[in-house]
């Protein structure tokens, strides 16, 4: 294992969702997890959902390449070195607190922001309006930062976004404040797509 400072290894143990934390242990282990390993040892098929958990709990990852089994190139992923960042612990979607899943709830009732269907508490995640990737971790959090999706929902969001040109490149903020994705009762696009989406019943979906 490599040497870690202390505040970093005490972050990593920290975090106690299975997905970001079975990422952290085989980076820990290993030095950095492929997205072949991430696809056929974990059986995670969308391998930047979980570097993207590992990252909303404020451990950065940088994405570089090795080569797969067959001798193709494939991306990987390890730790940034810790020496020349400063962490702070960030709960992401698995990790709000409570207090702020009751207000969402509260508010707004238990139910998906995209399909709107009611649902039971322990089937809704807990998602950022706009990405982290774009605006990064706000010092002051509100629960209306953030949104209830079921997982369907939130796959197909997190699909989007990482398409997205907003998310690969510009990174502004006002592109995602009129986004579907961040408000889908009022929005002018879908992922800078001049579209108007319907999301039917049964979670099926189109955009026209």
């Amino acid at each position: 294992m490599a040497k870690y400072p202390k505040e970093f290894l005490e972050l990593c143990r920290s975090v106690t969702a299975k997905r970001p934390r079975t990422v952290i242990d085989h980076i820990l282990k290993h030095s950095h997890i492929s997205t072949e390993e991430l696809k056929n040892t974990y059986g995670y098929n969308h391998p930047p959902r979980a570097a993207r958990d590992v990252k909303e709990h404020g451990i950065p990852l940088e994405r570089f390449t090795v080569l797969g089994s067959d001798g193709r190139k494939i991306a990987a992923y390890r730790f940034s070195d810790p020496d020349k960042l400063r962490f702070r612990r960030f709960a992401g979607r698995t990790g709000l607190s409570r207090q702020i899943r009751e207000t969402l709830i509260e508010k707004y009732g238990c139910k998906c922001f995209i399909y709107l269907e009611e649902m039971n508490k322990s089937e809704l995640q807990i998602d950022h309006r706009i990405p982290y990737e774009v605006a990064g971790d706000s010092p002051d959090l509100s629960p209306d930062d953030f949104m209830l999706l079921c997982g369907s929902a939130n796959r197909a969001k997190s699909w989007s976004c990482e398409h997205c040109e907003n998310w690969k490149s510009l990174r502004k903020k006002e592109i995602c404040l009129s986004c579907y994705w961040a408000y889908p009762e009022n929005y002018t696009h879908v992922a800078m797509r001049q579209v108007r989406r319907i999301d039917l019943a049964g979670r099926r979906d189109t955009s026209i």
